[in-house]
C-alpha cells in the first residue's frame, strides 16, 4: 500500500510539513509528481470544477499549468484536526499575453490512513497585478 508521510492524526509540526511538501510539489509544476500525492479516487472541487481521480487531477493540472505560466504558490497552515487540514494560499501567474495576476484561496484538505489526499476543496479569487506589484520571484532553473 502506498503512503505519503506525514500520516494523520496531525500535530502542528507534521500538518505545517504536509502543507509544506505540498506547496513544494505544486511548485515543480509537474502534474505526475503532484497527482501522486492523491488517493486513486480523490474527489476535487477547484473554483467551479468538480472531478475525481488521479487521471483528471493530472488533467486538470496539466491544462492550469499550460495557462497559468511562471506559477509561483505559497500555502500557510490555517487549521487542523485528526485527518484534516485547511489552507490558506496565495500564488501569482501570468498569461500568454504577459498579464500578472495574484490568486488568494482557501483550501479544505481530508486524508487516508495512508497520508493520500481524499478530497480537496479549493474557494480562489484572482486580482489582476502589475508585474511590478509581484511578491514571488524565483529564478529559473537553467
Amino acid at each position: 500500500m502506498e503512503t505519503k508521510p506525514p500520516l494523520p492524526p496531525f500535530t502542528l509540526e507534521t500538518a505545517t510539513a504536509k502543507i509544506q511538501a505540498a506547496e513544494d510539489a505544486w511548485n515543480t509544476r509537474n502534474p505526475e509528481r503532484v497527482a501522486l500525492a492523491y488517493t486513486e479516487d480523490s474527489e476535487w472541487r477547484n473554483r467551479a470544477e468538480f472531478f475525481s481521480g488521479r487521471a483528471k487531477i493530472r488533467e486538470f493540472l496539466t491544462r492550469k499549468w499550460a495557462k497559468e505560466l511562471d506559477y509561483r504558490l505559497k500555502k500557510e497552515l490555517w487549521c487542523f484536526m485528526d485527518n484534516k487540514i485547511a489552507v490558506r494560499f496565495e500564488y501569482e501567474y501570468h498569461n500568454d499575453a504577459g498579464e500578472w495576476y495574484r490568486a488568494y484561496g482557501n483550501e479544505n484538505w481530508e486524508f487516508a490512513p495512508n497520508g493520500l489526499m481524499m478530497r480537496r476543496f479549493a474557494s480562489i479569487n484572482d486580482l489582476p497585478i502589475s508585474e511590478s506589484d509581484r511578491k514571488f520571484r524565483w529564478e529559473r532553473p537553467i
